[in-house]
């Protein structure tokens, strides 16, 4: 998305010491002068860490520091927050960021509308005029069943929500214990979206039963599909290993399945 614009985008590493999330500190550093947008997704895919309130004061104190730079902030994933998480965006923490946040969402998640392909964003009216022009020569619009069925969606009941959240906050603890079972696996506890990031940095260096030497996260995951069937998505393509996501976004019966065959896989290493 950077690239397209002519940009050039700057990753900042936020790693497990850090619980998966961006630091004060590390965003400062991360500034220079030609800096102009934080891309800032909370909870987050895919490691589904999510910024307390007074994680976002610590953003928006550096963010004041520098007016040039604008934040978009991805919040897909606000209704899906577990335990006792209280979810904040960072312009709401920050009201003086109001005039440069552009917030983005869509239904897909929190409503299941994944094939409806749709979502939204708020900002300054000068940048929705930009963003549209774009859009309405690049993608044509979202179609105007998709729209309709968005609003319904938004300013319909929202009574399932929590007996939603409850069931994705089963299946998570689940999922979480289950991989920690695994030999040479070890997974936070992540405070919301529907995803679990967790390390398998102590299975690097084991050989699978095919005689494969187990090097990279991705070769876990390749070795994985191969022996047991399992889909995951290995760490190396979100920047960050040796790791792998998987998401719980299905059944309880499929994930219980598929964390047999992750033990025994791991079991099998040597």
């Amino acid at each position: 998305m950077v690239l397209l614009a002519s940009g050039t985008p700057v990753p900042v590493e936020c790693g497990p010491n850090a619980k998966y999330k961006l630091t004060p500190e590390a965003l400062e550093a991360a500034i220079t002068p030609n800096t102009k947008w934080l891309l800032l997704n909370s909870p987050s895919n895919p490691t589904g860490a999510a910024y307390t309130k007074d994680e976002l004061r610590g953003l928006a104190d550096v963010l004041l520091r520098h007016p040039q730079v604008w934040v978009m902030t991805d919040d897909m994933y606000e209704h899906l927050v577990y335990d006792d998480f209280e979810y904040f965006t960072i312009a709401q923490v920050e009201p003086a960021l109001y005039d440069r946040t552009l917030t983005v969402n869509g239904v897909s998640k929190a409503y299941a509308m994944t094939g409806w392909r749709i979502g939204y964003a708020g900002g300054p009216e000068k940048l929705i005029t930009a963003m549209r022009k774009v859009i309405s020569q690049t993608t044509s619009n979202p179609c105007s069943i998709s729209q309709w069925a968005a609003v319904e969606a938004l300013n319909g009941t929202q009574d399932f929500l929590p007996e939603r959240r409850a069931a994705y906050q089963k299946r998570r603890d689940m999922v979480v214990a289950g991989l920690n079972a695994a030999e040479g696996l070890t997974c936070p506890t992540p405070e919301g979206a529907f995803y679990v990031y967790p390390s398998c940095a102590g299975v690097i260096g084991k050989t699978s039963p095919s005689g494969k030497v187990i090097e990279t996260d991705k070769d876990f995951a390749a070795e994985l599909l191969e022996q047991e069937k399992v889909a995951i998505v290995f760490g190396e393509a979100f920047g960050l290993s040796p790791a792998f996501r998987v998401s719980y976004a299905t059944s309880t019966e499929a994930l219980q399945e598929a964390l047999t065959r992750i033990q025994r896989f791991c079991a099998n290493l040597s």
